[in-house]
This record gives C-alpha cells, sequence and structure tokens, in this order.
C-alpha cells in the first residue's frame, strides 16, 4: 500500500494532481482513495489531499505516514516534511519552495521547477500535472502510458479533455525528469 500526500495552495491544483494518481491507480485494477481536505479559502487558502493505492484492502483512507510527499510551496513543505515515513521522498517544486529543505536525512527530495518547466511548454496550469508525472515515476508502480491513460481518462471525466495534448506533454515532461 502507497500513500501520497499532496499540498499546496488552492489554485495550484494539488487535489486534480491527486485525483490523477488515484484514477491511474484505478485504470490499473488497484484499490484507491482520496481523501481531500481544504483551507479557509479555496484559492489562495491551503489544500491537501491524501491519496493511498494498492492491491490490498485499504482500511483507513485517511493521511498516517506518507510514503511520497508533493509540496508546491513553502508553508506545505514546513507543516507536513515530518509526517513522511523514514525512507520516502518528498518531491518539491523549486520554483516556488526556497526554504531549507535539508531538515531531514532519512528522506529523498526531488526537486524540479515544475511551474518553470510548464511554462516552457505553453502550459501555465500544468505544473501540477508535472508533478503527478514525477510522483508516478517515482513510486514505482506505474509506466509512462498507463500514467498518460489513467491522467486522460480523469480529465476526460471531468470535461478538461480539451487540454488532452498539453496534459500528456506535461505529464510526460515530469515522468521522464527522474
Amino acid at each position: 500500500m502507497k500513500e501520497v500526500l499532496f499540498a499546496g495552495l488552492g489554485g495550484q491544483g494539488v487535489l486534480t494532481a491527486g485525483l490523477v494518481i488515484s484514477q491511474i491507480a484505478v485504470s490499473k485494477d488497484m484499490n484507491a482513495t482520496w481523501i481531500p481536505q481544504y483551507g479557509a479559502a479555496m484559492r489562495g487558502g491551503t489544500a491537501n489531499c491524501t491519496v493511498k493505492f494498492g492491491e490490498g484492502m485499504i482500511y483507513n483512507p485517511s493521511q498516517e505516514e506518507p510514503d511520497i510527499l508533493l509540496a508546491m510551496n513553502n508553508p506545505s513543505f514546513q507543516k507536513f516534511v515530518g509526517l513522511v515515513a523514514p525512507g520516502g521522498t518528498v518531491v518539491i517544486d523549486s520554483s516556488l519552495v526556497t526554504c531549507d529543505t535539508s531538515v531531514r536525512d532519512d528522506i529523498t527530495i526531488v526537486s524540479l521547477p515544475s511551474s518553470e518547466m510548464a511554462l516552457e511548454i505553453g502550459h501555465a496550469k500544468g505544473a501540477n500535472i508535472v508533478m503527478a508525472g514525477v510522483i508516478a515515476k517515482v513510486s514505482g508502480d506505474f509506466t509512462e502510458q498507463e500514467g498518460v491513460d489513467g491522467m486522460n481518462m480523469m480529465l476526460d471525466k471531468k470535461g478538461k479533455g480539451k487540454f488532452k495534448e498539453l496534459n500528456t506533454k506535461a505529464f510526460k515532461l515530469g515522468y521522464n525528469f527522474i
């Protein structure tokens, strides 16, 4: 069973990134849960979600000890880095996370400028999709094609299929960053 915590500000797409990973898992016939938490304000307030996925039964869908943390800003990194399981991975947007990330020596930090990378491919709101690609790769559970197919299935359901080409490009960019 894997647990992934996605955290950032409302509007950064962390909840969508969590949905993408949960859909990829479901598309691969795994069990998956997605539990969102919103701050006081939707845009600009805090937002995070916990995704759990795996072959077995998920007995507790709520946040426990994440294997992977996505931190899209400094407050999210500082608030949640202590919860990551020893040997876990923290993925940060180095465009936005500028605080000291060397606070633990028992975790791996994956740092990439996902906001800048998304801009470079002409997808200004695609940093979360770049990060979903990284998380799919870091988890070790999904191929690039499984990730792209699951993501596109989920985004089609949400009526965001018109961005399929850009989202596919962003996802692949993140997946192949590692």
